[in-house]
């Protein structure tokens, strides 16, 4: 066995785990591939022999290269978002095996991915690295050219936010949006009356619940929408009959991904095929009912929501 083949081989022994570091970096099973098939690039270009740690050397040129195509990808935000986000919905323009992606992507948490994208890259890579495979902040500090304090006050404060404890601070950052929303947040009392409202609507969605849903709404609840046609459609009746067979229709075909998670302070629904955010509903809550629902689908105002992760 040549040296190359040996070095190919101790590759190929660290592929599933640079491809789990490189996919909860950036969320796209075509993109970590490419930053994987790079990692092997620089490692047969370069001089190992004083690599005692190959695996640990290997971990950190993924992370730097994910760390730059995150960065590059946030200088691209001129690019059109409604066709970023569609391509990436359906898996379109993408050489990637959906069924894989839709693996990787229920091993990280759909919520779990939706939020990581909502970071700045320094501290996605801080929270990443650390959180979930325990790389040192020494090591960690270097690839985000800041002192390992530094790096831990990234992965510190990147860790609130996914928590939903960040107070009211936004992460920004995707799509050139840096604003901070004011919004009254709940308390624990109330988020966890409207988790248990939230779950059980999508219970009931699921099935084709009619008069499931119906019990969860009041009389005059207002759907609101921005998609293609914004409009509205008033009343119990009507929505809940609409969120039958629409849920319905969705979880027969295997294409309905709704999850449970705080959406700028209170309880709501996203929904996210294979970590890529597609729609965002927020409930408006009064005396244990669903009195109005706001539908986001379009790219830019979702990149302007603050989501967080809800505990089990």
């Amino acid at each position: 066995m040549t040296e190359r083949d040996d070095l190919a081989k101790r590759f190929e022994e660290n592929r599933s785990h640079l491809r789990a570091v490189a996919y909860r970096m950036l969320g796209s099973l075509s993109e970590a591939d490419d930053a994987v098939q790079e990692a092997w690039i620089r490692l047969s270009r370069s001089d190992t022999s004083a690599v005692q740690n190959l695996s640990g050397w290997l971990t950190t040129v993924v992370a730097r290269v994910s760390l730059d195509m995150l960065r590059s990808r946030k200088a691209r935000r001129e690019e059109p978002l409604d066709e970023v986000v569609d391509m990436r919905a359906d898996g379109s323009g993408s050489g990637a095996d959906p069924e894989q992606e839709a693996v990787l992507a229920d091993s990280v948490g759909l919520a779990m991915l939706v939020v990581l994208d909502t970071l700045e890259p320094a501290e996605r890579l801080a929270l990443v690295l650390h959180d979930m495979f325990a790389v040192p902040f020494d090591e960690i500090a270097p690839i985000v050219g800041r002192t390992p304090a530094a790096a831990r006050q990234l992965a510190s404060r990147a860790r609130r936010r996914v928590q939903g404890l960040g107070g009211q601070e936004k992460a920004g950052g995707r799509a050139g949006i840096g604003r901070r929303d004011t919004y009254a947040r709940a308390s624990a009392t109330e988020l966890r009356h409207q988790r248990e409202v939230v779950d059980a609507f999508l219970a009931a969605a699921r099935v084709g619940d009619f008069q499931g849903l119906l019990a969860l709404l009041d009389l005059d609840v207002v759907l609101r929408s921005d998609g293609v046609a914004s409009r509205e459609i008033r009343g119990a009746t009507e929505y809940a009959r609409r969120a039958a067979a629409g849920g319905k229709m969705a979880a027969a075909s295997g294409a309905w991904s709704p999850q449970p998670a705080l959406v700028n302070g209170a309880v709501g629904i996203i929904v996210a095929p294979r970590g890529h955010l597609t729609m965002v509903l927020q409930f408006t809550f009064q005396n244990g009912k669903i009195v109005a629902v706001d539908a986001t689908t379009d790219p830019a105002r979702l990149q302007d929501l603050d989501l967080a992760i809800l505990s089990e």
